[in-house]
């Protein structure tokens, strides 16, 4: 079996130019490895400040095998710490969200911390006096997560003390999210409608390939799109359409729609979908609150907001947002073969009401459990995890469209069907693995 711990030249051989290896799904040891480096050195989205907006709301959420609190302080800000008693490391909060009024108490030997983790209190005081629990972390309260980044209400980490900076590390796909943000008249987004988990057996970056992938919804999604075209016979192509049907009737458009659509790369494995157009173009417009847009960003930035609609915009390695419909896809891998997704809608303030029910509308019938589109994907995810197990060829090809000249070039734009988006991924990938490594080898 091969070894990568302490071989960044074994680790970067995994990814080709043009394709990548097989054990990049299938090892545990590259799994391990992601979770120490990959997720810990890069910017890693937490969750939304609108899920903690009183003070003492927490969010409990495990990143990277780290599990964290996101509180919301006295004064407004948003801190993040390490779910983890000072004392013997017991989690302070088992619920996944809550509030913990003033203070958090361990429930193991009542030690207690301010919301920002400051030292409250411990039982038996006395029996510390003369003894170096002050001067030592344990006396220190909790340990708090240093670089944290709230960009417009979207709360991201970086667990490691080095590396880029949110802007550089992002740079120009936050418009992504600033796109999404604005669609708000007022600015400001909140979460609504709880969240839709799934727990996909298969890797996580398979599944975030996919969100780059426009080849397979033709022939993946076919019996949803037919059924929904034969509902459809006989309505004239100017008709109003339910809302079901305007989000899945596009679903089946010819790969010369999707190739049209083009895609954009960036730096750091980041990528936007439907730089041109997408299946969420053509919802039904609303005049009023078009007239609300114009009104709060002026003609030229609400036009430039509302016609542009892109299919994903992926922040590498963990988000993947939507514009229009206001919603997230968050990705959180738990093993190798196991991949937790989260579908979150919003609510854009300001807005009518039926921009938050087709963000809801969308996750059901795309990203549920029990949607018509998703059980699609989960079943041939879980298809490929278990033929990259089988013998024979080791890669997985990433072929289509592949240029020499694209190494050299961090931003490009491409079509829609180009696999680019995906190879901009693994080499991203494999850059986060192998940095600083060099010494240790």
């Amino acid at each position: 079996m091969t070894s990568y711990r302490h071989h960044p030249d074994r680790i970067a051989a995994l990814v080709q130019d043009d394709r990548v290896h097989r054990d990049l799904y299938l090892s545990e040891e590259i799994f391990a490895l992601e979770q120490e480096r990959l997720f810990a050195n890069t910017w890693v989205y937490l969750g939304h400040a609108s899920q903690v907006p009183e003070p003492g709301d927490f969010v409990a959420q495990d990143i990277a095998g780290r599990p964290l609190l996101m509180v919301r302080q006295p004064d407004g800000a948003v801190h993040v710490m390490y779910n983890r008693c000072a004392h013997k490391g017991t989690q302070l909060v088992t619920d996944e969200c809550g509030n913990t009024g003033r203070f958090f108490r361990c429930p193991y030997h009542a030690w207690t911390y301010k919301l920002d983790g400051a030292p409250l209190g411990v039982p038996l005081k006395n029996g510390y006096e003369g003894t170096q629990l002050k001067a030592c972390e344990s006396g220190r309260g909790l340990s708090v997560v240093k670089h944290v980044k709230v960009y417009r209400d979207f709360v991201f980490v970086r667990l490691a003390d080095t590396g880029p900076s949110f802007e550089d590390y992002f740079g120009e796909v936050l418009g992504a999210i600033d796109n999404m943000v604005d669609r708000s008249p007022e600015g400001r987004l909140t979460v609504g409608g709880g969240v839709l988990r799934n727990i996909v057996h298969c890797n996580w970056k398979m599944y975030l390939e996919n969100i780059n992938d426009t080849v397979h919804p033709m022939s993946t999604h076919e019996s949803a799109t037919k059924a929904a075209e034969a509902l459809w016979e006989g309505h004239a192509p100017t008709d109003p359409k339910p809302m079901a049907m305007e989000q899945i009737l596009p679903f089946g458009s010819g790969y010369e729609f999707f190739d049209r659509m083009g895609g954009r790369v960036f730096a750091n494995g980041h990528s936007v979908l439907g730089v041109n157009f997408s299946i969420h173009s053509n919802y039904a417009q609303l005049p009023e609150y078009e007239t609300a847009m114009r009104a709060a960003h002026g003609e030229e930035r609400a036009a430039e907001i509302l016609q542009r609609s892109p299919q994903n915009s992926v922040f590498y390695p963990s988000l993947s947002v939507k514009g229009s419909p206001q919603a997230i896809r968050v990705i959180r891998p738990l093993a190798a073969d196991r991949t937790l997704v989260e579908a979150w809608s919003f609510r854009a303030a300001g807005a009518p009401d039926l921009l938050f029910e087709r963000a809801m509308s969308y996750n059901r019938l795309v990203f549920s459990p029990m949607s018509v589109v998703a059980h699609d994907d989960v079943h041939l995810f879980e298809s490929i995890q278990q033929g990259l197990r089988a013998g024979g060829n080791e890669w997985v090809s990433l072929h289509r469209n592949y240029d020499p000249a694209e190494l050299a070039q961090p931003t490009l734009t491409t079509n829609g069907t180009n696999e680019l988006l995906m190879r901009n991924q693994f080499r991203a990938w494999a850059r986060s693995m192998v940095a600083g490594m060099e010494a240790a080898a």
